[in-house]
């Protein structure tokens, strides 16, 4: 991904995820050529829980329509090497729809 194409999601809350089992969530504060700084970020190791990577990203987008997040790092590095997409996380679709939608009245079932 080239350098500038990243600049549209300084300050957004991304999503970065990894080859391996691990996926960062957080507020993009810069990047360069050596990876991206995250602030009140969250890193998640699917071999240390139960839900895999997309539903660990889908209770986060829940958590985020809810005004709340998980947050485990105040500011973590993570290196361009090993991320391998990154994603606005209004931009995730959960529950049949982007987070960025107004969801109105609608309930979220279960959890």
């Amino acid at each position: 991904m080239a350098p500038q194409s990243l600049d549209q999601f300084v300050n957004d809350r991304v999503v970065l995820d990894t080859a391996g089992p691990i996926i960062y969530i957080g507020q993009l504060v810069s990047h360069g050529p050596e990876g991206y700084w995250l602030m009140d970020a969250d890193m998640h190791d699917r071999n240390e829980g139960h839900s895999t990577k997309e539903q660990y990203i889908d209770e986060a987008c829940r958590l985020e329509r809810e005004g709340t997040r998980r947050t485990t790092r105040r500011k973590v590095f993570v290196e361009r090497s090993a991320v391998i997409s990154v994603s606005a996380v209004h931009d995730i679709v959960c529950e049949d729809r982007t987070i960025g939608e107004d969801s109105g009245d609608a309930a979220l079932g279960g959890g």
